[in-house]
């Protein structure tokens, strides 16, 4: 990681990373609403690229160790880096709050009255040894996209509400709290702090007590837009360096029970056997062949399996194991999940076994709006970024708060499509063109009418 630490502080979109501008058309007519104050006599600013990527090497420092960044969720580590963000908000021209959940909002009035927050920004928790770019590259960038516009005096028509999720790791806590999608028994669950939800959200500054008094309700966000280092290899193997989010995918899981007859595995002829982890590998090889040979971007995996009573010298007589499938669509989750059901009954036919697939988990697809998407492409475009547009295979804040308001994403490379990983890294120059993408999307949907 030292050699691209002395990247960060060397391959900077700019002059010094000082104050840049880049001259962009803002043409009107009558059909569009009034601009930001200013927006028509001064040139777009561009982000303080220095600022920004000395910001990200700041946060890191909170929860650092020799495997990663160890800054979960309700540690000390990660409240000591949302003090840090809220101090950097305050010097950026906002406002911070926390909220009983425990997010952190941090506000700029607009121009004028009654209209909804245009709302963006990201988390700052990590998952245990993680990387120092998954959450806090859209929550830095979101500040310095505010501070940017108040040093250049351009304030917008709508507020601006810039949002520090919390817990996004553990559950996506926070932006659940806004939605009222946290339910009672998961205060009580333990986090990868050690403390229980119910207690990380007091540690923090939160009040679980009152969690209902951080719902909203649809029509008091305007829009929201989250960027993000993508996670995957797509961008990088495509040389492309922004993504635009299409949607954020739908997961389904179900714990997945093979019966057979748990018997000798010496005195046990072949052909009379009734090995449940036979079955259980035939079905294994069908969810990989259904997935990969059904039309789509589905997948599907079986990521845990134990096998009872998991002794050497006897044949396996129940096997226990879960099975995954992601898309953006659910009816197309279901119909990969009947055809491997229909193929599960076959093998137990042809093995002697019996198979119960019970649903444990949904996470509903969160399809981003097409005016945001065309935004983000169009920002690109004038910023000479190419772009293509794409899934979201992990799950984010944004899909909560799509059940509130239109939401986008912007996604920027991750090298080698590491991620919650020490060796996650995203380089200098795409951190930089995705800030600069989201503040020129913050501005266009400023002027947009919301409702």
């Amino acid at each position: 990681m030292t050699m691209h630490r002395r990247e960060f502080g060397r391959a900077i979109l700019g002059a010094a990373g000082g104050a840049v501008f880049l001259p962009l058309s803002l043409g009107r007519n009558a059909n569009t609403p009034p601009g930001p104050v200013g927006f028509e006599t001064v040139q777009v600013p561009m982000v303080n690229a220095s600022r920004l990527t000395g910001n990200l090497e700041s946060i890191s420092v909170f929860g650092r160790s020799t495997g990663g960044a160890d800054r979960v969720a309700y540690s000390q580590a990660d409240r000591d880096a949302r003090s840090w963000t809220m101090d950097l908000m305050r010097a950026a021209g906002l406002e911070p709050e926390i909220d009983v959940a425990g997010n952190i909002l941090g506000h700029r009035p607009g121009t004028e009255t009654g209209l909804p927050p245009l709302m963006f920004g990201s988390h700052i928790d990590s998952v245990p040894s993680g990387g120092d770019y998954d959450g806090p590259l859209g929550t830095l960038a979101a500040i310095e996209t505010v501070q940017r516009l108040v040093e250049e005096g351009v304030t917008t028509r709508h507020p601006l509400e810039v949002v520090v999720f919390a817990n996004e790791e553990g559950g996506k806590i926070g932006s659940r709290a806004m939605i009222g999608a946290v339910r009672a028994a998961e205060l009580d669950l333990e986090s990868a702090s050690g403390r229980t939800i119910g207690e990380g959200i007091r540690f923090i500054g939160g009040n679980p007590e009152r969690l209902e008094d951080a719902r909203r309700v649809p029509g008091t966000i305007a829009a929201f837009v989250e960027l993000h280092v993508e996670q995957g290899e797509v961008l990088e193997s495509e040389g492309v360096p922004i993504g635009i989010v299409e949607g954020i995918v739908g997961i389904r899981r179900w714990e997945v029970v093979v019966e057979g007859v748990a018997n000798h595995a010496g005195t046990t002829p072949m052909p009379g056997r009734q090995d449940a982890l036979v079955g259980a590998a035939h079905f294994v090889q069908v969810v990989n062949r259904i997935a990969r040979e059904t039309p789509g971007r589905q997948v599907a995996t079986v990521g845990r399996i134990r096998a009872e009573p998991g002794a050497p010298n006897v044949i396996p007589g129940r096997v226990v194991l879960s099975l995954e499938i992601r898309d953006l669509e659910m009816d197309k989750i279901e119909s990969v999940f009947r055809q491997i059901a229909n193929r599960s009954e076959t093998i137990g036919q042809e093995t002697g076994t019996t198979f119960q697939l019970n649903e444990f988990y949904l996470s509903e697809a969160a399809p981003t709006q097409e005016r945001i998407r065309s935004t983000i492409e169009s920002v690109a475009g004038e910023l000479n970024l190419p772009s293509v547009r794409m899934p979201s295979g992990a799950g984010h804040d944004a899909q909560s708060i799509a059940h509130l308001a239109p939401v986008g994403m912007i996604f920027i490379p991750s090298v080698g499509g590491v991620s919650h990983s020490p060796a996650e890294f995203s380089r200098p120059e795409d951190v930089v063109g995705g800030a600069n993408v989201l503040l020129r999307t913050v501005l266009e949907l400023d002027r947009m009418e919301w409702g």
